[in-house]
């Protein structure tokens, strides 16, 4: 019997994306790994076409928030809705390669792991911490946003047991249960941190596997900037003990 995987992408004014994301997504052959999918999409009350363009697929299901709640919102809610053997959280944009959920589900089939987080900055696996530092910086990402998604590894290692690369990556992938089980109390993109600790503070295994990632601009609607930055330090505090 095959196992599905739910695929929950909370969006928000993302209608130059999201239509080719998910073409994108009906593209990955997950059922090689004997796996189906469940596309969840949340429209976080976007002000554009992200909505109209997303019931243009009917294998999508649509959830509409009637005012912007901000991505731990939207992500909560696709976690009610998601009833997959696996749950990953997918960015609304095209940064990520949704070709990536492959080498990211095979740790969990052969049980390797609890959670798998694709990690932009391990382009070589087998390599120390030093490398991957060195290389880990994409051609096209800017050096604030690098040293800000690496200094908040470190200093997220003062709070939680174990080294990540990558924390604030957006691809982390789940057995179900370890979500649908999970009381989370953030609305924002600090969700994926006090995610991060309440996974490690019960003792849930994490991989880390090395993706694509295609920065974008601010001028292409990055949103996150300098005040989550400070959030995410505040939430590795609060939540530091699960």
């Amino acid at each position: 019997m095959s196992k599905t995987i739910s695929i929950v992408i909370p969006a928000y004014n993302e209608e130059r994306f999201i239509g080719e994301l998910l073409k994108k997504i009906n593209q990955v052959d997950t059922m090689s790994l004997g796996i189906e999918k469940q596309i969840i999409v949340i429209n976080d009350c976007s002000s554009d076409r992200t909505s109209d363009i997303v019931k243009e697929f009917s294998e999508v299901t649509l959830l509409e928030h009637e005012k912007n709640s901000g991505k731990g919102r939207a992500v909560r809610t696709g976690l009610d809705a998601a009833t997959g053997d696996y749950i990953i959280i997918q960015d609304a944009d095209l940064e990520y390669d949704p070709e990536d959920y492959l080498p990211m589900l095979k740790p969990l089939l052969v049980g390797d792991a609890d959670v798998v987080y694709g990690s932009r900055y391990m382009k070589y696996p087998e390599s120390g911490l030093l490398k991957n530092l060195l290389t880990g910086k994409h051609s096209e990402q800017s050096w604030v946003a690098y040293l800000g998604g690496q200094s908040l590894s470190f200093i997220a290692r003062l709070f939680v047991p174990m080294f990540i690369s990558d924390t604030v990556t957006a691809y982390k992938l789940f057995k179900a249960p370890i979500l649908k089980e999970m009381t989370l109390e953030t609305t924002g993109f600090e969700t994926d941190h006090e995610i991060s600790c309440k996974v490690l503070a019960q003792g849930f295994r994490i991989k880390e596997v090395p993706i694509s990632y295609y920065p974008r601009t601010v001028e292409e609607g990055k949103k996150i900037g300098l005040s989550d930055w400070f959030c995410a330090i505040k939430t590795f505090w609060k939540y530091r003990n699960g």
